[in-house]
């Protein structure tokens, strides 16, 4: 059986549905207790919506008309928004699965992202080269008259130039990326090999830093309040954690800009995520198809997950830590376990000789 104090590996869960490759996926907050969803954007244009939990079908958003490069939920789980090669973003009912508002863009958007505690802010970004900030209180209600189906609901088409530019003129390369930092003041874009900081009150950016590499993945990665500690990486906080060429980045604090470590690898990182209470990285490597799990603080590799068939675009933990799942150029999400014990679909299972 090999090393006893080697890592269990749980079988896997794939999740189907998606035809083309899936270039993102995210969790929403922890609602209550167990209770959370994921949701993928994908190239066949089609994000889909899933119990967080046990990767089971929810619902499909339809009416993008191309790829969608990147998928979030609201704060509050109510709305969900996409990013699309169709020059739209749109902001859609989680709920009912209807299209709420339709942001127009003048080029491809790549990056989406809502404030980390408020749900009617919306940041885009993407071959526009500009970082736009949409306020949905300030704009009109989708409308469900009575004098119409009351289940029908037609979406509010919101012009750019009704949306707020930060920072206008600094980027030069399309946006990949957008993170709001715990601080709503900041918000942090990737374009190109360089990372921004951007003070919202003045919309001004307030320190760039350029990577080894162009920028393959950036996410905010946080616990709910109720599985978070002080003695976590990051002291509680979220960490923004960053994959450029063979290096995984992560910076610490409020707004995201106290650099804790970088760590060099030995191959190309397509994405990356952090397990803040295990104190260990998940990459997806590049070239190659597998997970590789290592160690926060001697970087020695702990774990190899074989399974997908292409490279693995996006990493993501669920809010209590307890698993975390990976969207591939093969167009399947698998979801894998981080935690012992019963949990979701795992019932205590372990793959007996230790692959999967």
């Amino acid at each position: 059986m090999g090393d006893a104090t080697a890592p269990r590996q749980y079988v896997p869960l794939t999740c189907h549905g998606h035809s083309r490759p899936v270039p993102h996926l995210s969790f929403s907050p922890l609602e209550k207790e167990d209770v959370y969803y994921m949701i993928s954007a994908c190239k066949d244009g089609n994000p889909m919506l899933r119990d967080g939990q046990t990767g089971d079908w929810i619902g499909t958003f339809l009416g993008h008309k191309g790829a969608v490069w990147q998928a979030r939920l609201s704060p509050d789980a109510t709305t969900a928004a996409t990013a699309s090669a169709d020059f739209t973003a749109k902001v859609w009912d989680t709920h009912s699965g209807e299209l709420l508002y339709i942001l127009q863009h003048d080029h491809i958007v790549r990056a989406i992202a809502y404030p980390f505690d408020q749900s009617g802010m919306i940041a885009t970004g993407g071959f526009e080269k500009k970082l736009r900030i949409f306020d949905l209180h300030d704009q009109k209600a989708p409308s469900d008259s009575a004098s119409a189906s009351p289940t029908v609901v037609t979406p509010a088409t919101i012009e750019t130039t009704r949306a707020f530019e930060i920072g206008e003129g600094v980027h030069k390369e399309p946006i990949k990326f957008i993170v709001w930092a715990q601080d709503p003041r900041v918000i942090i874009t990737a374009a190109g090999e360089t990372l921004r900081w951007f003070d919202l009150p003045t919309r001004r950016c307030i320190r760039e830093v350029r990577l080894e590499g162009e920028i393959k993945s950036c996410e905010l990665v946080a616990l709910a309040q109720a599985h978070s500690a002080p003695t976590d990486i990051g002291g509680g906080l979220p960490v923004l954690a960053v994959a450029a060429g063979n290096t995984a980045y992560f910076w610490g604090g409020s707004r995201a800009e106290d650099e804790l470590k970088h760590i060099k690898l030995s191959h190309g990182i397509a994405s990356v995520a952090l397990d803040l209470k295990g104190r260990k990285f998940v990459v997806g490597e590049e070239p190659g198809t597998w997970a590789r799990v290592y160690n926060w603080d001697d970087s020695k590799e702990l774990d190899v997950h074989k399974g997908h068939h292409g490279p693995i675009w996006s990493i993501a933990f669920s809010p209590d830590g307890n698993l975390y799942a990976t969207g591939s150029e093969d167009g399947t999400i698998k979801m894998w376990k981080n935690c012992e014990g019963f949990y979701g679909l795992w019932r205590g299972g372990v793959s007996g000789n230790g692959t999967d």
